[in-house]
């Protein structure tokens, strides 16, 4: 792609995000959104491959229907109250509208069919761009707007994000749909502790996305994008395989790597809002996300495939080290010490 291409689609991502996130007004807000839906689109079908102009159209009608389904949202709630204040939605017809929107926008169940077809069909760096930047305007809307929306049926969709995010990524070999169903499941999180603690959501969501930038960026590394290529991506880069395996761990959330503070966090603050049903559900749901995490951590280790392989075998290549793969692991994997400090400062 031209470099002025490039330059002028990530300042109009930058300006839809910045716009979003700093406006109070839905007007405002509404084109931050439909700004960085444009610039990305370019970036999706870059490839000029089927697949690729499929997620291009795919992306852009969900999109598009739920900027729609926001500003005829704010639309009603003007009508009814006269204002255009982000935080003043009480129309409860525009609550439920909102609720639906900001679902399709992130990708909740029953509104994910669109995540894995769309980034099955990018490549890894535009993947990672649709699962951490892309995310950042309708989580700040849902952060803005959380005391409005509709709290039982958040929960519900949380829970039910939570269990199709790990049960759908059971059988998958394709690594960026793997991806894709765990950014579901992390969603989940997220949304289920939007409505008691908002800080909690955004903290989440900064640690989802150092896990997920340093796990995309250590894939594009080695140009894996299928298991049995990463069975046998040891021979690129063995250093960068074992410390993905922690890496992925860390994403699965075990203790003591950065991924166990904010569940950890999750559940103890359900706990304490006597919603102690919702939390033993999504703990125990994650167990079906952790299974397919191991499984990327076991083949990311292992030093042949199991079984004959018809595919040709890479040798070590010589490469310059990346010291942003190496900064975001550290972070990635050893931020639990610093907990007070992080939760002090959101």
């Amino acid at each position: 792609m031209n470099p002025l291409a490039s330059l002028v689609f990530s300042l109009s991502m930058l300006l839809g995000t910045v716009l979003t996130i700093s406006s109070n007004h839905w007007i405002l807000a509404w084109m931050g959104l439909e700004i960085n839906t444009f610039a990305i689109l370019p970036l999706i079908s870059k490839p000029h491959h089927p697949r690729a102009i499929e997620a291009t159209i795919k992306y852009f009608l969900t999109q598009a229907a739920a900027s729609a389904m926001i500003l005829f949202s704010s639309t009603i709630n003007a009508w009814h109250t006269g204002q255009w204040d982000i935080t003043q939605l009480t129309n409860p017809l525009s609550c439920l509208l909102l609720t639906t929107a900001i679902a399709m926008k992130l990708g909740l169940v029953p509104f994910h069919f669109w995540l894995p077809e769309v980034l099955q069909g990018s490549s890894l760096i535009t993947a990672l761009i649709l699962s951490t930047v892309m995310k950042l305007p309708p989580i700040s809307i849902l952060y803005l707007t959380s005391h409005s929306l509709n709290p039982t049926l958040l929960t519900i969709m949380a829970i039910a994000s939570t269990a199709l995010g790990g049960w759908m990524g059971l059988n998958q070999t394709q690594i960026r749909k793997i991806l894709a169903f765990s950014s579901i499941s992390h969603l989940g999180w997220m949304t289920a502790i939007v409505l008691y603690n908002p800080q909690l959501t955004l903290l989440t969501f900064y640690l989802y996305v150092l896990l997920t930038t340093t796990t995309f960026l250590s894939l594009n590394s080695t140009k894996t994008l299928k298991l049995s290529t990463l069975m046998s991506s040891w021979s690129k880069a063995p250093m960068l395989n074992t410390t993905l395996m922690l890496i992925l761990l860390s994403l699965a959330g075990l203790p003591p790597l950065t991924g166990f503070l904010p569940k950890w966090l999750i559940i103890q603050e359900l706990a304490k809002q006597g919603m102690t049903t919702t939390a033993t559900l999504i703990a125990l749901l994650s167990l079906l996300s952790l299974f397919f995490y191991l499984r990327l951590a076991y083949y990311s280790t292992i030093t042949l495939p199991p079984n004959s392989t018809n595919m040709m075998k890479q040798w070590r290549t010589n490469k310059t080290a990346n010291p942003t793969i190496a900064a975001f692991t550290a972070m990635s994997t050893l931020l639990l010490p610093l907990s007070p400090l992080l939760l002090s400062s959101t």
